[in-house]
């Protein structure tokens, strides 16, 4: 049995994929600062037959990532497969960006993804297999107005995933990222338009396939991308975007 640990996982794209991922029979670790919200999903996976704990812990936090991969750990074993979905967002027009600001939003979105695999690796690298893979942001590869420090964040991350999978390859594990865009019925999306953006109707109508993204859309991908079919597969960046960005 394969685990997996998915951060952010209580709502949005990182439930989608822990629900995903569970329908493969991997043992799910829901990891979350939101532990209610967490254990709503850690439930609903085993009432669907699968296998999944809530965990809490910030991921800009050493200290409670590792108490919570080692229970993760003590309940279904080494854990092989790990999803950094976890981050925050955030729309500032680039001149009234403070430090604050952009030192908060690397912290989670860069660093903390950096903490969270460097805890996880180890069980990779003893098993001689692994796959991480990394929630990234078409933001990254287009750009953003008045999201420099979020498209910066996640560019960071698009080259993280490539230095992984040059370091990590040869000991079996392979690192990729998907970057998503518009994707509705998550955290992020929602506070987006919320903030008096109607942008909605536009972006979908950008094309070519016109429709908003789902996070079962995102799910699916990171559902192949950890599985054995991919082996041949690190270093990428698949776009799960309708073709906005080509």
């Amino acid at each position: 049995m394969k685990v997996a640990l998915v951060t952010g996982a209580a709502a949005g794209i990182g439930a989608a994929i822990a629900r995903r991922l569970a329908r493969d029979s991997i043992a799910i670790g829901v990891l979350d600062i939101l532990i209610a919200d967490a254990a709503k999903v850690a439930e609903e996976i085993v009432a669907a037959g699968g296998k999944a704990i809530p965990l809490q812990a910030s991921i800009t936090d050493r200290g409670q990532v590792k108490a919570a991969l080692d229970k993760l750990r003590e309940t279904f074993g080494p854990v092989t497969i790990l999803v950094n979905n976890a981050g925050i967002t955030g729309v500032v027009p680039f001149e009234e960006l403070t430090d604050e600001q952009w030192d908060r939003m690397m912290e989670v979105n860069l660093k903390g993804t950096f903490i969270v695999t460097q805890i996880a690796l180890p069980d990779m690298k003893a098993a001689g297999w692994g796959r991480i893979v990394n929630i990234s942001s078409s933001s990254a590869q287009s750009g953003a107005s008045r999201m420099a420090h979020y498209s910066a964040s996640k560019g960071a991350i698009i080259a993280l995933t490539k230095s992984l999978a040059v370091e990590l390859g040869p000991l079996g594990i392979t690192c990729n990222n998907i970057p998503p865009r518009f994707v509705m019925n998550t955290i992020m999306s929602e506070k987006f338009f919320a903030e008096g953006h109607r942008l909605r109707e536009q972006w979908v109508n950008a094309g070519p396939i016109m429709r908003q993204g789902e996070p079962s859309d995102i799910a699916g991908a990171c559902a192949w991308l950890v599985s054995e079919e991919s082996g041949y597969v690190t270093g990428q960046t698949i776009g799960v975007n309708g073709g906005r960005y080509i």
